[in-house]
């Protein structure tokens, strides 16, 4: 069984970090005060969104067919690792519906393609078995809210967010960045992802693949943020 990834929280103090001086009443107080120090709320770098795409019972779109968006935001803002992690446990996956889609972006991006800025960009898709999925969606966004996607990218690129969507045997798994005329970034987003993963989670060659934004037959650059194309996760291939 693969072990639950987690992010690094140096220089915390520990309920086991008691002073070896003191009376038993001054050591419990001790370990009362390592024990609240342990449990505030851990920064993440950048403020982070959670949005859920709900699929139209009647919206049987074709591809390249124009849709209205359905974003809906969840919850409130994500700013701390406890945050994240409140969110994650409490999402269950596996009930996200056929067709339907969730991202976690960072303040600012939306993900739409027609974003102004996404709309130069483009993302990685990983096509992964539903029973691997929930644990590879939380590593991928373990990368993103931990800056190990943002790390590996060139100078004057971004990332956006990361997003699961849902089909019939598999997740459609995706990591959006800003610029896709930045090679070194595409690369390094794929040689970042298969090196984090553990050998039981890692996708063959043949289910995965990248695509600019521009490249997706719905894409319609003058389109305002009403009505959009379909996510990045909704290509003829998928």
């Amino acid at each position: 069984m693969a072990m639950r990834p987690s992010l690094m929280t140096r220089g915390l103090s520990t309920a086991s970090a008691l002073s070896d001086t003191g009376s038993p009443a001054e050591q419990r107080d001790d370990a009362k005060k390592n024990m609240l120090k342990a449990m505030r709320p851990l920064p993440t770098q950048h403020y982070w969104n959670v949005y859920f795409d709900r699929q139209q019972k009647d919206q049987q779109k074709a591809s390249g067919e124009t849709y209205k968006a359905t974003l809906e935001q969840l919850g409130s803002q994500i700013e701390s690792v406890q945050d994240f992690w409140r969110y994650n446990n409490n999402t269950p996956v596996d009930q996200i519906k056929m067709r339907e889609s969730i991202y976690l972006f960072k303040q600012g991006f939306q993900p739409v393609w027609e974003d102004r800025r996404n709309i130069n960009g483009g993302s990685w898709t990983f096509r992964v078995p539903k029973l691997n999925g929930p644990n590879f969606w939380t590593r991928v966004q373990l990368m993103a809210i931990g800056e190990k996607l943002q790390s590996c990218l060139e100078l004057g690129d971004q990332l956006c967010g990361v997003g699961l969507s849902v089909r019939f045997n598999s997740h459609l798994i995706s990591i959006w960045h800003r610029d896709a005329s930045k090679q070194k970034s595409i690369d390094a987003i794929l040689a970042t992802v298969l090196e984090e993963l553990p050998e039981e989670l890692k996708p063959k060659p043949d289910n995965y693949f990248y695509k600019k934004h521009s490249d997706h037959a719905g894409f319609k650059a003058s389109t305002n943020m009403t009505t959009a194309s379909a996510p990045a996760a909704e290509d003829p291939r998928t």
